[in-house]
């Protein structure tokens, strides 16, 4: 059943190593100190809006969960921070509460616990002609088309004919009357599918890069034949990568998440371009720990994103991305490879 699998891949994400084995990329990034940052820490404002939601910093908690009672009081917890904070929250794929509307409240919970946050649905691109049934289940500020080739390919009930998502894409965005979001699953977008994406009539992208939860980790646990899984463990673009190539590729906003761990590294990530930053796992295990612990995470996370603001001279989001950063090592020969540039990024204050 749909549900026990949720309730599979919640337990495997919360006690097995299931987070890919290379890096984010985030470590080639440095941004370049500023020695008269002309800023007050204690004045840093860190709000934006994003899909015409105000939000009172640029981060939401990405799709986790949902689709299995267990869940509940999980998505219960998240919401409630991400309410008392005014950031958002993703949901988990809905496809389970579709098929089952007794499963309903498992993500129903959210909307009630987090009236004024920005809420963002999930359903996956198999399933995509259940769009409409997912964004009226509750009240939501957008939907996320998940995009999981690397999942379905390693998992044993995976569907592995992705013809037409394209289309269908464009045909789910043409039928909703709320923002559709491309999002991938933790393997990373390509500028080149960003920019389909963008013509189909996306309204934001979750890059959702490779170096935090490897998906195709979680499904080794889940299968009997153990080598698929750990031979594509590290598949995928880097989350750094990934970001530069859709930011540099696209108008619309970007989303950066897949293994960001701390506010310096989501600092780096929308000095990158990145219009928010997306969590999911370190959250999830923090919301174990109860609603206090889930709380001082964020706090801790706030105050690590000032601090890299004010060392670099950024007193709010917009002023952070004409910031100057260099990028290193084997992220600068991806993207030079690649054909992006990175030169752009090293003396844009003086521009």
């Amino acid at each position: 059943m749909i549900s026990d699998r949720k309730l599979e891949h919640l337990l495997l994400c919360t006690h097995s190593d299931v987070e890919y084995h290379k890096k984010t990329g985030f470590k080639d990034v440095e941004l370049v100190h500023k020695a008269l940052p002309e800023v007050n820490q204690e004045e840093i404002d860190l709000s934006t809006s994003l899909l015409g939601k105000k939000m009172d910093a640029p981060i939401i908690i990405t799709a986790i969960t949902g689709g299995h009672p267990s869940s509940t009081e999980v998505n219960q917890k998240l919401a409630q921070v991400a309410q008392k904070l005014n950031i958002g929250m993703g949901l988990g794929s809905q496809r389970a509460a579709v098929e089952n509307p007794e499963l309903a409240s498992t993500y129903n919970v959210a909307r009630e616990e987090a009236p004024d946050a920005l809420l963002i649905g999930n359903i996956g691109a198999p399933q995509m002609e259940q769009a409409r049934e997912a964004s009226e289940m509750m009240d939501l500020d957008a939907l996320a088309i998940h995009l999981n080739p690397l999942q379905e390919a390693i998992q044993p009930e995976g569907d592995l004919d992705t013809r037409g998502y394209l289309e269908n894409i464009q045909k789910t965005v043409e039928i909703m009357n709320i923002p559709v979001i491309a999002k991938e699953t933790g393997a990373g977008i390509s500028g080149n599918d960003a920019r389909a994406l963008e013509n189909a009539g996306v309204k934001a992208i979750d890059v959702a890069g490779a170096g935090g939860t490897s998906w195709a980790a979680v499904e080794t646990y889940r299968s009997r034949d153990k080598n698929m899984g750990e031979l594509y463990w590290d598949w995928g673009i880097p989350t750094a990568a990934s970001t530069v190539e859709v930011s540099q590729s696209v108008q619309i906003p970007v989303i950066s998440s897949g293994g960001i761990r701390n506010g310096l590294e989501a600092v780096k990530a929308l000095a990158l371009g990145a219009d928010a930053v997306g969590m999911a796992l370190p959250v999830l295990k923090a919301s174990y720990l109860g609603g206090e612990a889930l709380l001082s995470f964020f706090q801790k996370f706030l105050d690590q994103i000032r601090v890299a603001m004010f060392l670099v001279g950024a007193s709010k989001l917009e002023e952070l991305q004409k910031t100057d950063l260099v990028i290193q090592g084997k992220t600068r020969e991806w993207l030079q490879e690649r054909g992006y540039e990175t030169k752009i990024y090293a003396r844009r204050s003086s521009l």
